[in-house]
């Protein structure tokens, strides 16, 4: 098991880093962002930091690893936040300075692409937090979630234990960024449906590893993974993006992290609730609740496969759906399968 620190914790007031480590949307839809970085003074009292590629379209990975190394440096800088992810970051990890990371090691906030920093940061013993994005959470249309702020808030500024819930409601159909008044039109939001959970009655506690699944298929690819016995004990989370992959994918995916020896050494799997909409694939919510339901078949098939006493916990919202909640990657996550609660170490 890696030797996981977690970093010192930012305080009102503190300035923190806002970069683009895999695609700089801020430069296409730059209202959305600058209703993200208020939102950061405002509703978190903290001061955004842009970097020469937060707004840089296409920037090369020797800069925008650049970027990285910058804020992690910068005595002054207790926060790293991305603004939103992408599908090349895996380009990036090679040009960062471990030497840096590790020596001033920094709360840094992302998901989906931002899957391979996490993973990188972790390798080197720090802890990261899965989720929150400047656009995506910070810059929601009308308001941040109050699920999302509350989570986000507590995991910037407490480091303490935190209860996870199912919450009253959900969405996974944003506005189009193109259009400007759409941050004035509220989110089309679902009632909640709870938590499923799957496996036996017993409580699992271990740091938290995996991420979005597509980008943590290319990260093995690339060789960026240990030793599969070294992540034996974590609590493995899993979410799918807005690529929308099918069952089979979801199922071939899974099923080569169980030939290569990693699903058998995860007591406990949380798995967020598939995001099932997308304006290339605008599914209703019959299509909705159908691929959701194959996407869960593919997983405890796998699990059955590999891993059968594996705790499995779906729907949660930690992944590419709305409201979105923190989970500390390498930090300790508690699933209590006998009360069904989950509780995080932020």
């Amino acid at each position: 098991m890696h030797d996981l620190r977690y970093p010192a914790k930012p305080r009102p007031g503190d300035r923190v880093a806002v970069v683009s480590p895999s695609t700089a949307l801020p430069a296409i839809f730059p209202h959305v962002h600058e209703l993200g970085l208020r939102r950061l003074r405002d509703e978190l009292g903290l001061e955004p930091v842009e970097y020469p590629t937060t707004r840089q379209w296409q920037a090369d990975p020797r800069d925008r690893a650049r970027d990285l190394n910058a804020a992690f440096a910068d005595p002054t800088i207790t926060a790293v936040l991305a603004t939103v992810g992408g599908d090349d970051q895996v380009t990036v990890i090679p040009h960062l300075d471990d030497e840096v990371l590790r020596a001033n090691p920094k709360p840094f906030f992302g998901y989906s692409d931002n899957t391979n920093l996490l993973n990188h940061l972790y390798g080197l013993g720090i802890v990261g937090y899965h989720g929150g994005s400047v656009l995506v959470h910070l810059g929601r249309p009308v308001e941040m979630h109050p699920t999302s702020l509350d989570s986000l808030r507590a995991a910037l500024f407490t480091s303490g234990w935190y209860d996870l819930a199912p919450a009253d409601e959900w969405g996974d159909e944003p506005g189009d960024w193109q259009d400007p008044a759409g941050l004035d039109r509220p989110s089309t939001m679902f009632p909640g449906t709870g938590w499923s959970w799957h496996g036996p009655a017993h409580t699992v506690e271990g740091p938290v590893w995996g991420g979005n699944l597509e980008i943590l298929s290319r990260i093995l690819q690339a060789g960026r993974v240990g030793p599969s016995e070294s992540y034996a004990g974590s609590v493995f989370l899993m979410e799918t993006s807005e690529e929308l992959p099918s069952d089979v994918e979801v199922y071939r995916m899974l099923r080569n992290l169980g030939e290569r020896g990693l699903l058998a050494g995860f007591p406990a799997v949380l798995v967020a609730r598939a995001k099932a909409w997308d304006f290339a694939k605008p599914n209703n919510q019959e299509q909705k609740q159908a691929y959701a339901e194959a996407q869960r078949a593919a997983v405890l098939r796998a699990l059955s496969e590999y891993a059968p006493d594996t705790v499995a916990v779906f729907d949660l919202d930690i992944g590419h759906t709305d409201p979105q909640l923190i989970v500390p990657y390498g930090g300790t996550a508690r699933v209590d399968a006998v009360n069904r609660s989950i509780s995080v170490r932020y």
